[in-house]
């Protein structure tokens, strides 16, 4: 158990060093990313499920996973941006913070987006069910975005890969990425608050919520990700992918 929690302590001391480092350069991939995505949250909120006819059971079964989508919007770009963190930190061709033009050149957008949505949808249904199967695939599933880019992998072996590497390590990955998950969900609400407070409850109020929140936030959970991903690769295989050399240390 102390292994563990030094362990534990460790990583979250090298994800901290790395966002602070990195900060600049993740705020505007964060910034690039998010935007879109926020619409997307906003839309999703402005859904008035009371005015939906849910009399067939298909209907009622479309409504729980509207619903489960809503509890894990959070999630939604999540391992899509971890994807994009890894292209920047893992980088060859540059020191530091390598060109927006070459993170979009680099990223295998497709796979990205199926795993991001397959993520989710896993995550949603699993919690829906009987919570814990929820927690589990947010757990065991949680580096594939990670991996899409930093071994160019099929949407199907990210998935699979994703669960070898947490084997073993799974405590290790759960006390990683769920705290960070429910403290940044937890701000994410306040930063939404305040900005609902300034704004109000309009439409371009909720986009612009949506998308602040996850701007100031998601940056930590894809750095996490990204290092447990470069930590369980090296620990299984013995080698893999390096961080690049931070900025101003090139």
């Amino acid at each position: 158990m102390k292994s563990l929690l030094r362990r534990v302590g460790g990583t979250y001391a090298r994800i901290w060093h790395v966002y602070v480092a990195w900060m600049p350069a993740l705020l505007l991939l964060s910034l690039i990313t998010f935007i879109p995505l926020g619409l997307f949250d906003a839309l999703a909120i402005e859904v008035d499920i009371n005015a939906l006819d849910i009399s067939s059971g298909i209907e009622v079964a479309a409504v729980m996973l509207a619903v489960g989508a809503l509890v894990t919007t959070g999630l939604l770009g999540e391992v899509f941006f971890s994807g994009v963190v890894a292209v920047s930190l893992t980088h060859s061709e540059h020191e530091g913070p390598p060109p927006i033009s070459h993170v979009a050149r680099e990223l295998s957008y497709g796979r990205l987006i199926a795993v991001d949505l397959l993520y989710v949808a896993l995550v949603a249904v699993g919690l829906l069910l009987v919570f814990v199967p929820g927690v589990l695939a947010f757990v065991w599933l949680g580096l594939a975005g990670p991996i899409v880019e930093l071994e160019n992998s099929k949407v199907r072996h990210s998935l699979a890969r994703s669960v070898r590497l947490v084997r073993g390590n799974f405590w290790f990955v759960f006390w990683i990425m769920v705290p960070i998950e429910i403290v940044g969900d937890a701000l994410g609400e306040g930063v939404a608050a305040g900005v609902h407070a300034l704004f109000g409850h309009s439409f371009l109020a909720a986009w612009l919520a949506e998308s602040a929140s996850n701007i100031i936030l998601s940056p930590f959970f894809a750095v996490a990700a990204v290092l447990l991903t470069i930590e369980l690769i090296h620990l299984k295989d013995g080698d893999g992918p390096r961080l690049n050399s931070e900025p101003g240390r090139a």
